[in-house]
C-alpha cells in the first residue's frame, strides 16, 4: 500500500464566474449563491486516480476541503495510449496551473483529417483554426498527463491509498463510507466523489459494449515520415476497417517524439486476430495505409498492443446527495469524439464549483447537474449517432458519411460546427 503524507493545508479558489456571461455565479444558476465558500471544509473521499479524479481533488483541497484517494492499483498509474486534450480540457488545466507544464510534453495538433481508400473521399475532416486563431488540441501521451497530475497531487500532499478496490459504498446519516475488497472501509466521509470507471460498482445504468474497439500501441515517429506531424490521420474501409495515427509529444518508453497508432477490430476477432501473429496484422494496417509502414514496423509482436473496448452508458450524477459520480463513472461514451478525458476534466472543475457555492450538501448534486447534464446529454447523443457511422459492418452509414463530409465540410459555417463539436465546445458553459 502507497500512502503520501496527510495534507492540511490549501489556498482559495477565487471567485467562479458563469462561462455563460462572465457573470458571478449568482446570475447564472438556480441556488442564487455567490463565489465565496459556503460549506464548511469537508472530508471528501475520491475513488480512482484518473485524471478526472485528480483535477478534482486539487480543485476541493486548494479549497480547504480534506480530500483522500483511493486507488485500485498496488501503485497509481496511467491507463492506455494517446488522447487529444481538447480546448475545453485545457482550459481545466489552466485553470489548476498545470497547462505550461503539460504543454513541453504534447504535439499541437491542428487538424483531423480521414479518407475512405475505397472511394477517396474524406471522411474526416476538421481544423480548429474554425475556433478562431490560435486554437488547437495536445496529443499527448496517457502517462505523460497523469505524471503532470501526479506530481502536483504529490505536492499537495493529497494522501492516496492504493491497493483499495472499490466494491460498495454505504451511507448512515450526514456520512459516506467507502467498502473496500480486503474487508475495510476507507473511513466518514461527508462527500464520496465517484471516479472509478465505467466498470465501477457504484456506476448505475445499462452498459452497452460496442462491437468494435481497438487495438493500440505507441511508437517513435520515424525520421522522414510523410504523415501529418501536426495531424490526427486516420484511414477507413468502408466502417469496418480503421487505421489511425496520433503525435503524443514525447514517447515516454523512449523520450524521442511518439505516436499512437490505432487500429479497429471487431471483438468478436480480436482473439483470432492476436492469436494469427503480428506479421497479418502489419499487412492489413500498411494495406490499408501504405505510408504507416515506418510506425508499423516498430511493433514487435502483440504484446505491443493492447486492446481497448468502449461502452456507452449514461447513469446518474449522484446514486445518493453524498455519492457523486465522475467521468466514465457517470457517462461513458465511445472513443469517435475523443472526450472521455476531457468531459473527466469538465465534471471535476463543475463539481468543484458545485462544492464551491453550495451552502449544503444537497444543493451540491443539484448545481452540478445543472452545468454538466446538458453537454454530457448531447454528447452522449452525438457519439451513439456518429460510432456507427466510422465503426460497423453496415454500407449505408459511411456512404452517407464520406458524402456529408467530404462535400459539406467544404462550407465554413459547417466547418465551423464541426470544430465546436469535436472540440467539445458544443454546448459547452464553463
Amino acid at each position: 500500500m502507497c500512502h503520501l503524507a496527510n495534507p492540511r493545508a490549501a489556498s482559495g479558489m477565487g471567485n467562479w464566474t458563469c462561462a455563460r456571461a462572465n457573470a458571478p455565479l449568482s446570475s447564472c444558476n438556480p441556488s442564487g449563491k455567490g463565489g465565496t465558500i459556503l460549506l464548511q471544509p469537508q472530508d471528501i473521499a475520491i475513488v480512482g486516480c484518473g485524471p478526472g479524479g485528480m483535477a478534482a481533488a486539487l480543485f476541493l483541497a486548494r479549497a480547504g476541503h480534506r480530500v483522500t484517494i483511493f486507488e485500485q492499483f498496488d501503485a497509481p498509474r496511467p491507463v492506455g495510449s494517446g488522447l487529444l486534450i481538447q480546448p475545453t480540457g485545457q482550459r481545466v488545466l489552466a485553470k489548476l496551473g498545470l497547462l505550461e507544464a503539460i504543454v513541453p510534453l504534447a504535439t499541437p495538433v491542428s487538424r483531423l483529417i480521414g479518407w475512405n481508400v475505397a472511394n477517396g473521399l474524406r471522411a474526416l475532416d476538421m481544423e480548429y483554426a474554425g475556433l478562431g486563431a490560435g486554437k488547437y488540441a495536445l496529443g499527448i501521451h496517457r502517462s505523460s498527463l497523469f505524471d503532470v497530475l501526479f506530481a502536483a497531487v504529490h505536492s499537495a500532499a493529497i494522501p492516496i491509498l492504493c491497493d483499495k478496490i472499490l466494491c460498495d459504498a454505504t451511507v448512515d446519516g450526514d456520512a459516506a463510507r467507502p467498502c473496500f475488497a480486503d474487508g475495510t472501509t476507507g473511513g466518514r466521509f461527508d462527500l464520496l466523489i465517484d471516479a472509478s470507471g465505467a466498470n465501477g460498482p457504484l456506476t448505475r445504468g445499462k452498459n452497452h459494449i460496442l462491437p468494435y474497439g481497438a487495438y493500440w500501441t505507441s511508437v517513435d515517429v520515424p525520421d522522414g515520415s510523410t504523415i501529418l506531424p501536426d495531424a490526427l490521420e486516420q484511414r477507413y474501409f468502408a466502417g469496418h476497417k480503421m487505421a489511425g495515427i496520433l503525435p503524443i509529444g514525447r514517447n515516454p518508453a523512449t523520450g524521442n517524439p511518439g505516436a499512437a497508432l490505432f487500429w479497429s477490430v471487431r471483438i468478436k476477432d480480436a482473439a483470432a486476430t492476436r492469436a494469427a501473429s503480428i506479421a497479418p496484422w502489419r499487412a492489413a494496417f500498411c494495406e490499408l495505409w501504405p505510408d504507416a509502414a515506418p510506425f508499423v514496423d516498430q511493433v514487435a509482436d502483440f504484446d505491443a498492443l493492447t486492446l481497448a473496448t468502449y461502452r456507452h452508458r449514461t447513469g446518474k450524477a449522484a446514486t445518493h446527495r453524498r455519492i457523486i459520480h465522475l467521468g466514465d463513472a457517470w457517462h461513458a461514451t465511445s472513443p469517435q469524439l475523443g472526450q472521455g478525458a476531457n468531459m473527466a476534466l469538465m465534471d471535476a472543475l463543475a463539481l468543484a464549483r458545485a462544492v464551491d457555492t453550495a451552502d449544503a450538501v444537497g444543493d451540491i448534486v443539484r448545481l452540478y447537474q445543472y452545468w454538466r447534464q446538458d453537454h454530457v446529454r448531447l454528447y452522449q447523443a452525438l457519439s451513439r449517432i456518429l460510432t456507427p457511422m466510422y465503426q460497423s459492418d453496415g454500407a449505408i452509414l459511411p456512404f452517407l458519411r464520406d458524402r456529408a463530409i467530404h462535400h459539406g465540410a467544404r462550407l465554413t459555417g459547417v466547418r465551423r460546427l464541426i470544430a465546436r463539436l469535436v472540440s467539445g465546445e458544443l454546448g459547452s458553459v464553463g
